[in-house]
């Protein structure tokens, strides 16, 4: 069997973070997205539900944490080079995303982050898979 990950995040709305998303070139399953919620696609069993406060609030006891001000995950998302890592960032910003830290060099490795429009940490990386370091 096939497993499938769905990472749920609280958003404050719905229609901004999908326009937001939809500017950096990600595509949505429509058949989990409604007013409520949208499912940002990571590839065929990835998704990242991003759900309205409110609603977000129906499946947890704890109250929703403000990602403004605290640490509740990172999102990392592998991209094909390292031109691609500063598309998508450079795109975040001038979107209105915030850069969340300086540039990580690492050799084999390369990445960047940003905090979306509801402050969640967006990391994107490329990996030289073929590196032996």
């Amino acid at each position: 069997m096939t497993r499938q990950l769905f990472v749920n995040l609280p958003v404050k709305d719905v229609k901004h973070s999908r326009d937001f998303f939809d500017r950096l070139g990600f595509k949505f399953q429509e058949g989990f997205s409604n007013e409520f919620a949208i499912c940002l696609e990571v590839n065929d069993n990835a998704f990242i539900m991003m759900l309205d406060e409110k609603y977000f609030s129906k499946f947890t006891k704890n109250p929703v944490s403000d990602a403004h001000s605290h640490s509740e995950v990172l999102n990392a998302i592998s991209v094909e080079s390292r031109e691609a890592v500063n598309e998508i960032v450079d795109r975040a910003v001038s979107i209105g995303a915030k850069e969340a830290r300086e540039s990580q060099e690492h050799g084999f490795m390369y990445g960047r982050s940003f905090h979306d429009l509801d402050g969640h940490v967006w990391e994107i990386y490329w990996m030289d898979t073929n590196s032996k370091s």
